[in-house]
């Protein structure tokens, strides 16, 4: 067992999380090791960044004839029933069709998160490391500074560990193959 677990593992279940009531201001519930987590409701330049990634993605995979593809926002991800884990990711690439309430981890391709400046380093690492556990082949960090620029940093999952493949900042156009069909774009059309 890994030292992140090392506290004991909360009560609440993915079925308590997914029956839960969502906060009416837009925040986001989500379910990190049994333990119920709200994150501020998302910033204009968040949601901006994950819309802009979304279309990237969905033009990559239509360029590439992958229908059997799809690409969502703000879906709620169930992670790990035994680790009591449930996300919501901005962006995710999917296997299935976009149908229903949540996705299981099984059907995540992708998962990409925007981290903004009130990010704490921890949620950051319980994150990647439940979308590791998870198998999550593919996992993209946006880093959003607090004037709204985007740098994106991608991995690809090795012997159940996260690889850096590259960081892109704004300003250089660069392939991205860390994904399942290469993405080609400059991080600069992510930031308002």
């Amino acid at each position: 067992m890994s030292a992140a677990l090392a506290h004991p593992i909360g009560q609440h279940t993915i079925e308590d999380w997914l029956a839960a009531d969502q906060p009416e201001d837009g925040s986001r519930l989500e379910l990190i090791l049994g333990y119920f987590h709200v994150s501020p409701a998302p910033s204009i330049q968040h949601q901006f960044a994950g819309d802009e990634l979304r279309l990237l993605f969905r033009r990559a995979l239509r360029e590439a004839g992958r229908d059997d593809l799809n690409v969502v926002t703000a879906v709620a991800a169930e992670i790990s029933s035994l680790l009591r884990t449930g996300l919501v990711p901005d962006v995710v690439v999917i296997d299935i069709r976009p149908f229903g309430t949540s996705v299981k981890a099984k059907n995540l391709v992708l998962a990409a998160e925007v981290w903004s400046p009130g990010n704490t380093r921890d949620e950051r690492e319980s994150k990647i490391i439940a979308y590791a556990n998870a198998g999550v082949p593919y996992f993209w960090a946006l880093h959003q500074d607090r004037f709204g620029d985007v740098s994106v940093t991608a991995y690809r999952l090795e012997n159940g560990q996260y690889v850096e493949e590259l960081t892109a900042v704004p300003g250089e156009t660069v392939t991205i193959k860390a994904a399942p069909v290469p993405v080609t774009f400059d991080p600069a059309v992510l930031s308002p």
